[in-house]
């Protein structure tokens, strides 16, 4: 076990954790952030994805010790203040069906987009085709996206 400093959601936390433990883990049994989804456990599916310094990252195979000096945003951390666009537009297009892997869904999206804030339909196919869904809603994450990325730049509102 070690003491180690995380920032998650902009909070600071002293944790006494083993360094080797995934993040995913970290964040649900020691922070009770349960929000982010455990599914593959080898970084595969995207349904753990949080944000680490603003870029996703699979904290299911990310060792904590990875994230200390990190900034680390989970789902739970996404929209404080109000609801983040990427939230807003899956609610407006109900995008989730059984919502398992939604949390990684948003995370991805939103990550996407800060980098491509008004993409084509095939970004935005390339963008998320790495995050599975059990439920095979891609095509109202795909509008979900889409939806988000017009409320960003002032299309939608």
């Amino acid at each position: 076990m070690a003491d180690l400093t995380l920032k998650i959601n902009g909070k600071t936390l002293r944790l006494d954790v083993d360094p080797d433990t995934p993040l995913l883990w970290v964040l649900r049994d020691h922070v009770g952030l349960t929000g982010t989804k455990y599914s593959c456990g080898i970084g595969e599916c995207g349904s753990c994805t949080v944000h680490l310094d603003g870029e996703p990252e699979r904290s299911c195979s990310l060792p904590v010790s990875d994230a200390v000096g990190s900034e680390v945003t989970t789902i739970e951390g996404l929209g404080l203040q109000e609801l983040h666009p990427v939230q807003k537009a899956w609610i407006d297009e109900q995008v989730p069906q059984c919502g398992y892997c939604q949390p990684g869904q948003m995370m991805t999206a939103a990550a996407f987009l800060e980098n491509h804030p008004d993409p084509t339909d095939d970004e935005i196919a390339a963008g998320m085709d790495d995050v599975l869904c059990r439920c095979g809603t891609y095509l109202r994450i795909k509008k979900g996206v889409a939806r988000a990325a017009a409320i960003i730049s002032g299309k939608e509102g």
